[in-house]
Parts: structure tokens; sequence; C-alpha cells
């Protein structure tokens, strides 16, 4: 078995926002992103315009590796302490993002998507295609999780 393997990755576009960093997770929901795809991986997007969302991955570039394997979610003190793999924060070991977004347009090599909660300038790793195989009805949750979603603003930072 394979033990601290190194995994070399390249961009293959930039996602572009006007929403300010310390906005993005507050703005997420409703924040639109153009992705853009660079000139060699432009043939890669032959019939994405057919799917209404899709998983997009990318680097969490600016995002400090973990000090501690443990925190609170999203910072919130007042929910239990959970592994960084049991939360969605951006401070993971490996700085990997990923959301799944509404596909608003497609011209050409760039994308107009709805809900990307990345920075402007982040490093695009790679797209695919949401569809129904991926659709999970009712997912368990924790307790601090669900009382979170129902809070008045629902926001799930």
């Amino acid at each position: 078995m394979a033990r601290d393997v190194r995994i070399e990755m390249r961009a293959i576009g930039v996602i572009h926002t006007d929403v300010a960093d310390d906005e993005v997770a507050r703005r997420r929901r409703e924040m639109v992103s153009t992705i853009e795809v660079w000139p060699a991986y432009r043939d890669g997007l032959l019939g994405i315009e057919g799917y209404s969302h899709l998983f997009v991955l990318f680097a969490l570039d600016r995002a400090a590796p973990p000090t501690h394997l443990t925190a609170h979610p999203r910072g919130d003190t007042s929910q239990p302490a959970q592994g960084v793999f049991a939360a969605r924060g951006r401070n993971h070991p490996n700085g990997l993002g990923l959301a799944v977004v509404e596909l608003l347009a497609v011209d050409g090599a760039r994308l107009t998507v709805r809900k990307l909660d990345a920075y402007d300038g982040t490093p695009l790793l790679d797209l695919k295609p949401y569809d129904s195989y991926d659709v999970v009805e009712a997912p368990r949750v924790p307790d601090w999780w669900r009382r979170r979603a129902l809070t008045p603003r629902g926001d799930l930072r």
C-alpha cells in the first residue's frame, strides 16, 4: 500500500468572480462566477451545455494547511468539534475544493455558473457533469448540521 504518494495536478483553467474573498462564504448561494477553461482543454467542453449542473473541482490555493485535524464547524464554537473530514471547511490536508454548481451559460471556453464558492483567480482542476446518478434524496447529517441549517438564515458558511 502506498504511503505519502505525491500527486501532481495542473490547472485546466481559472475561476473569475467579482465577489470579494471575505464575502464568498456568505454569498455563495447566489453568487455567479465565470469559469475560463484554457485553450488546450476546450475540446473537453463538447456537450457540456446539455447539463444543468456540474461538479467543479478547484484548488484551495489560499487556504492554510491545518494545524489540527479537528475544529469547530465553520469556526462556530457553539458546535462540537469535528474532524476535518467530517466538516466542509477549507483547511484540509489537501487543498481541494468541490462544488455542485448550476450551469447558466456556455460561451466558447467560458462557463457561467451559480453557487461556486471559489475566490477570484482560483485554479480550476476539473469539471464533471452532475446527473441523477449522484442525487441523494435525504442524506444523513449530524445533529449540529441540522440545527445550523434551521437557523433563520440557514447560513452554513
